[in-house]
This record gives C-alpha cells, structure tokens and sequence, in this order.
C-alpha cells in the first residue's frame, strides 16, 4: 500500500477523517475504490457514506 493509504487509514482510525473525507479521496483519483475498502472496511459505494 502507498504511504498515503498507511497515513490515511491511521488518520481514520484516530477519527480524524471521515469516510466522507475518504471517499472525497477516491473521487478526486488520489485513492483507489480498492483503497477506500482497505481504509475503512467498506465497500465504496460511490460517495453515498455519512
């Protein structure tokens, strides 16, 4: 995994993201869906998270 994955997942965890902010993420292209599921869980459902 990137670096930026590793530090975003600690960052959720921590709850200083939200999977809101993660999902952001992926439609910005800076992660991937696969990503989104390693971060959080979750499949990613196209931006529709709290």
């Amino acid at each position: 995994m990137k670096m930026l994955v590793e530090s975003l997942k600690r960052m959720y965890k921590k709850g200083t993201l939200t999977k809101k902010q993660i999902s952001e993420r992926v439609a910005k292209g800076s992660i991937s869906a696969d990503e989104y599921e390693y971060i959080t869980g979750e499949t990613f459902s196209g931006g529709d998270t709290e």
